[in-house]
């Protein structure tokens, strides 16, 4: 199995919105969920700890493929350790369908639970320092006005800005909507309270309200 103290080394300790910090916290809150919704903690553990082990940072080539990549080291990690096939494919699946844009569905509990974890920490005090500090990696702004063409269709007008705002409308108010388990649902109230809270005073802020 591996360990915290092992996943150390496949993260950046100076990332703000995926390093150390971050997989930390997913592994404490999936294992919070896993107990609570009875999945296999063993393979829950392996995929926290693995999910965002390879490209995940907005600088990264192939960013938008770092869940696959990451199960690839989950493959080679786990296989070296003598896991058997299947636990080591429920794991990869676990870390393939983390993303909020995955096209593969969480399938298995255990793929729900990091999901609903990796999710609960883009909500709430963390996920809007996380939100805004991914918007300065990527050279975006913490604010821009959205446009007409975004606010109606989510898609933007050319050289529009792709803010930390324009990730909360899009994707942030969104979230708890998309959560699998009934813990992380209950979890996720007060977090998502806050998420609006903060992003509602930004742009009443932003117009000089």
């Amino acid at each position: 199995m591996p360990t915290v103290e092992m996943a150390r080394q496949w993260y950046p300790g100076y990332d703000p919105v995926h390093g150390f910090d971050h997989v930390l916290r997913v592994y404490r809150l999936a294992e919070q969920l896993a107990e609570a919704e009875g999945a296999d903690l063993e393979i829950v553990r392996a995929a926290a700890l693995l999910h965002d082990a390879v490209g995940a940072l907005p600088t990264d080539e192939g960013r938008a493929a770092h869940h696959q990549a990451s199960a690839d080291l989950a493959r080679q990690v786990l296989a070296e350790e003598g896991w058997p096939a299947a636990r080591i494919a429920a794991v990869e699946h676990c870390i393939r369908a983390h993303r909020y844009r995955s096209t593969e569905t969480p399938r298995s509990l255990e793929a729900q639970v990091l999901f609903d974890a990796d999710k609960l920490d883009v909500l709430g005090a963390f996920g809007v320092a996380r939100t805004i500090a991914y918007a300065v990696q990527a050279g975006q702004p913490i604010y821009a006005r959205p446009s007409e063409t975004f606010l109606a269709s989510g898609q933007k007008e050319s050289q529009e800005a792709h803010s930390s705002y324009h990730e909360y409308l899009y994707k942030l108010q969104h979230v708890n909507q998309r959560l699998f388990t009934n813990t992380a649902r209950d979890m996720a109230r007060e977090r998502h309270e806050l998420l609006v809270q903060f992003y509602t005073q930004l742009d009443a802020e932003a117009r000089g309200v």
